[in-house]
């Protein structure tokens, strides 16, 4: 069973760590900031939809160490070790061909879309 005074604390640490108020770590997280207010006053204990808001939003934070203390924080782990760090970079163009020329027809290219893996794309006209 989780130590709720505990948790609150890990909580509070992560909030200090990336200097964030509670309510902008709410907004964060996508949760109302009386949410926030409740766990860390201890009158709430936090959902598993509240800690896997936290680790999606934070993936420095393990999920042991947020539940048992028990690991570390920040993560060890390289950010480019995570799971996502083969998607490609959304604030980045890629290099495109030129539109123009298109071999085997006639036709010429009216718009490419790029569908990454994690559900985002990227429309480009020539």
């Amino acid at each position: 069973m989780i130590n709720s005074t505990d948790f609150t604390k890990r909580l509070q640490k992560v909030i200090d760590f990336y200097g964030e108020s509670a309510s902008s770590f709410a907004e964060k997280i996508g949760v109302q900031r009386s949410s926030i207010s409740h766990i860390l006053s201890g009158r709430n204990k936090p959902s598993l939809d509240f800690v896997m808001k936290v680790l999606h939003s934070y993936p420095e934070v393990e999920l042991y160490w947020l539940m048992n203390g028990k690991g570390n924080f920040p993560s060890t782990t390289k950010i480019s070790e995570s799971p996502n760090s083969n998607l490609p970079e959304t604030n980045t163009k890629p290099q495109l061909p030129n539109l123009n020329t298109v071999s085997d027809s006639n036709s010429e290219i009216d718009k490419i879309v790029i569908f990454y893996k994690n559900g985002t794309f990227k429309s480009y006209k020539p």
